[in-house]
Order: C-alpha cells, then sequence, then structure tokens
C-alpha cells in the first residue's frame, strides 16, 4: 500500500482529472505496479465460507471497476478479499456518451450512466485465461448489449463463455443505464431468464466437473411485493445468492450541490440507507440460508458493520474508494476485527442478521 502521505498526493491529483479520466489512471495505475500491495494479514476471524469458496475477508471490489478483467490480481493485492469483473457483454459496446460519470463531493456519492462500455466476451476471456497460474476469487458479472434482440440469449452466453474461469457469476438485471434492463426483474420475465441462466449453468457442471455460483444483483428501488415475487423466484430456482443492491435512479437526501440531476445511478454514501433497508428485507424474505452480498454506501468500518447486522454475509464497495483510496480497505478489516473483539464473538456469521428487524421496519 502507498504510504498515507503518497496516498493523498495521488488522490488530490485524481481529483482535478474528471472522474472518468480519473477512472483510467487508476487502472492504468495498477497495471503499472504504481500502487503497492499491502502488507497487513487478513485476520482469519473475518474469512467467510460459502458455496465451495474461501474469501480471505469479506471486503470485495464492487462490478463496475474493472469492467474488462484488467486487474483482478493488483485489487487482490490491496486487500480485498474478491474481486468482480464486468459488467460484460458478449459483443463489445462503447457505453454512453461522455461525459457519464459525476462527482458529488458534498454528498460524498457519484452518478455514472456508463451503460455497460466493455471490451465483449473474447477480450475478457482473454485475461482470464492467462492468469489461470494466480489464486484468488474473481466473479463475473454478466449483462445484455444494449441492442440485443433475445437479452435472456445473451446472459445464457454469459454463463458459457466464463463457466471454466469464473469463481461465481452475478446477472446484473439492475443496471438503470440500459433502457428496458429492469424489467427483467419483473416476475414472469425473472422466471424465464433465471430458469434459462441456471439451466446453462447446470450444463457448465457436468461439462467442467465443477459447480459455479450464480448470483442476482437487483435494484434499492423495487417495491416491496416486487422484492417479495424476486426473492421467491430465486429461492424457487435455486439461485446461490443476492446482491442488494445496484445504484438507485432516486436522488433523496442530497445537498443539492453538485450535479445532482444529471441522470444515471447514483452511488456512494447517499445510497446507504435505502440499499441497507432493502438488505434487511432481502434477508427476512429469504431466510437464513441464503448468502448476500450488501452493496451501498460502505464507507467505514461502522457501515460495514450495519451492513453485515443487517443481513450480509460478504460486502463490496467502490464508489467511496473515490473520496477516501485504497487505504478504506484496511481500515474496514481493522474495525472489523475490533468489533469481533468489542462483542466477544468470533466470526462475523455470529453478528450477521443481529439488527434486520430494526432496518428492514425503517423507511428509505
Amino acid at each position: 500500500m502507498m504510504p498515507p502521505f503518497l496516498e493523498n498526493v495521488a488522490m488530490k491529483g485524481l481529483q482535478c482529472l474528471d472522474a472518468e479520466t480519473a477512472h483510467r489512471a487508476t487502472i492504468l495505475a495498477l497495471k503499472s505496479g504504481l500502487m503497492l500491495p499491502r502488507r497487513r494479514r487478513d485476520d482469519p476471524r473475518l474469512a467467510v465460507r460459502l458455496w465451495d469458496l474461501t474469501f480471505p475477508n469479506p471486503v470485495g471490489m464492487a462490478a463496475g471497476f474493472d469492467k474488462n478483467g484488467e486487474v483482478p490480481d493488483a485489487l487482490l493485492k490491496l486487500g480485498f478479499g474478491y474481486t468482480e469483473a464486468g459488467s460484460v457483454t458478449p459483443r463489445p459496446q462503447p457505453g454512453n456518451e461522455r461525459p457519464r460519470v459525476f462527482r458529488l463531493p458534498a454528498d460524498e456519492g457519484v452518478i455514472n450512466r456508463y451503460g455497460f462500455n466493455n471490451e465483449g466476451h473474447a477480450a475478457l476471456r482473454k485475461r482470464l485465461e492467462a492468469r489461470r497460474q494466480h489464486s484468488g476469487i474473481v466473479g463475473i458479472n454478466v449483462g445484455a448489449n444494449k441492442d440485443a434482440t433475445d437479452r435472456i440469449a445473451d446472459y445464457v452466453a454469459g454463463i458459457n463463455a466464463f463457466a471454466d474461469v469464473a469463481s461465481y457469476f452475478t446477472v446484473n438485471i439492475s443496471s438503470p443505464n440500459t433502457p428496458g434492463l429492469r424489467d427483467l426483474q419483473a416476475r414472469s420475465a425473472l422466471a424465464d431468464l433465471l430458469t434459462a441462466v441456471m439451466t446453462a449453468r447446470d450444463a457448465c457442471t457436468r461439462k467442467f466437473g465443477r459447480k459455479v455460483p450464480v448470483l442476482l444483483k437487483i435494484a434499492p428501488d423495487v417495491a416491496d411485493e416486487d422484492l417479495r415475487d424476486i426473492v421467491e423466484e430465486v429461492l424457487a430456482k435455486t439461485v446461490d445468492g443476492l446482491i442488494v443492491s445496484n445504484t438507485t435512479i432516486g436522488r433523496e437526501g442530497l445537498s443539492g450541490k453538485g450535479p445532482v440531476q444529471e441522470t444515471g445511478g447514483l452511488s456512494g454514501k447517499p445510497l446507504f440507507r435505502k440499499s441497507t433497508i432493502m438488505l434487511a428485507r432481502a434477508r427476512k424474505l429469504a431466510g437464513p440460508d441464503l448468502p448476500i452480498i450488501g452493496v451501498g454506501g460502505i464507507d467505514s468500518a461502522e457501515t460495514a458493520w450495519t451492513k453485515i447486522t443487517s443481513g450480509a454475509d460478504l460486502l463490496q464497495l467502490y464508489s467511496s474508494l473515490v473520496f477516501k483510496g485504497a487505504g478504506l480497505i484496511d481500515e474496514i478489516l481493522s474495525g472489523l476485527s475490533a468489533k469481533l473483539d468489542q462483542h466477544g464473538i468470533a466470526s462475523l456469521r455470529e453478528a450477521r442478521d443481529a439488527n434486520v428487524d430494526a432496518w428492514a421496519s425503517e423507511t428509505a
């Protein structure tokens, strides 16, 4: 990890660039090795065992940062317990026109309308094949091309393309930046999608001899009755887990400073409350056994702990790094270890769900 003073200098430099240029500069710095690996060892109490995977710690890099799988191993060296590449679509696509990502410094939030810009299956596949000798958990977030005539077929193509190299899959139907994509969260469409995806996954299991978990990533903006439908379909189709949540199209609670009315999905600190309420409600509907990854507004050990006690088995973050830098990873992990000491418990699983009822009853 960079010494703190150097990281502060780098952060100030990145803040002088527009948000997308700063993002690209960060990817290039990771590829070049300029961002050094951390020295801290993982606390074994923070390890999480799910499916047939052992996560050395619960903090993952969310999809959207490393869209094309350029730096998964560099991210793992920074201290993430796992990382997620994508969203990736079968064919390359440029996404929406720039500018398409906007910082909200007063709110520590980000608005993006990237639109699934990525280099496509073939480019990501080539990079993942090149890292086969590396360890570490790398999930693949699959999406559909904007102009796809059969979006379900695009998701199935993603399963087939990466089943022998993915640690897990995320089926992303919750980005607000591909027109009509969130319609796949409606029950009948979701049932068709999940049936096709799980059938493809099971066929790949027989082919490759390994069962890759499939998770569904949902929006924080679904109504309670729709959330119930989603969870019931996830359980009925034996989907392996949920990710709660993607960005929000809402703008509640913002200061009004900066480009707050730009269209796109809002992430970062303003998303914390809404996404945590959705997480807790999803946990209550799903019961104790379905693994759930909590995402949205995690920017400290305290917010990470709140996600866990609201029902999350694992965590993901991204936007908070824009404002706090890579040192946040160790800050969160050290804080979680301190929470275990404080509460006299031996694992995060013992803390999970402690505040589910309280958060589920909150209003967004």
